[in-house]
């Protein structure tokens, strides 16, 4: 089992309070959070650059960008990942925006991550599967999962992205995870409903690589420390 890492996702949006994300981003310092992720499927408040400059001048954290649209880039960030939403059928998502993107993510000069984005029902609608109207990948269908992911490897993509969305009533199951990493070579990201300790710790075990939480720790700043001590616990 490789090493396991704990990833922050912080949505603009959802977090425009400049005190509020300098606080969780001391936090984050403070608990040794390994990836500090920024996006959301709608950035409506102007927010973004702002965000990722106060971010980048409060921690030596990786600020990696996970995109809902083209508009979401900084040059500023250390990473994005480029997402091909390979678990739907809209040409769009899968190479279309990619197109308008790529001259300005190469003009940027930040590192471009080719990154298999699939989409997992977990229970209810999210903002991601209403913005990208694409239908989610079965939650029980685990024999799906796993050769979206593998065909997305062979395609090339480097990292896989499984998502149940923000706010999620039910995160990945351990056995679709565990399908998928036994097809893939590639970092696996595990996102979506995970509010326990517990429900991290089962999702590394199963073969993710990095957990990502957002939702559950707008919520509960609290949850950064009691996440990263539990996903960390696994690299003893």
């Amino acid at each position: 089992m490789g090493i396991k890492q704990l990833a922050v996702l912080i949505d603009p949006d959802s977090l425009h309070n400049e005190e509020a994300l300098l606080s969780l981003v001391h936090l984050c310092n403070e608990q040794q959070v390994d990836l500090i992720l920024v996006g959301g499927s709608l950035i409506t408040n102007g927010f973004w650059d702002r965000c990722i400059e106060l971010i980048k001048a409060n921690t030596k954290i990786p600020l990696v960008l996970f995109p809902g649209n083209i508009m979401q880039t900084h040059k500023a960030a250390d990473a994005i990942l480029f997402l091909s939403m390979i678990s739907g059928r809209n040409p769009d998502l899968l190479i279309g925006k990619h197109v308008l993107a790529a001259p300005l993510l190469k003009k940027s000069g930040i590192e471009v991550v080719p990154t298999g984005y699939m989409i997992v029902d977990g229970g209810n609608i999210t903002s991601v599967m209403y913005m990208s109207n694409t239908t989610p990948l079965p939650s029980d269908k685990n024999n799906i999962a796993a050769c979206t992911a593998l065909a997305g490897e062979m395609l090339g993509l480097k990292v896989i992205y499984m998502d149940a969305g923000s706010g999620a009533k039910n995160p990945i199951s351990a056995s679709m995870i565990a399908e998928v990493k036994s097809q893939i070579n590639g970092p696996l990201f595990i996102g979506g409903g995970i509010r326990t300790s517990q429900q991290a710790i089962d999702a590394c075990n199963a073969g993710a690589d990095i957990v990502v939480v957002g939702n559950a720790i707008e919520k509960d700043p609290n949850l950064v420390g009691i996440l990263v001590t539990a996903v960390h616990s696994l690299n003893a």
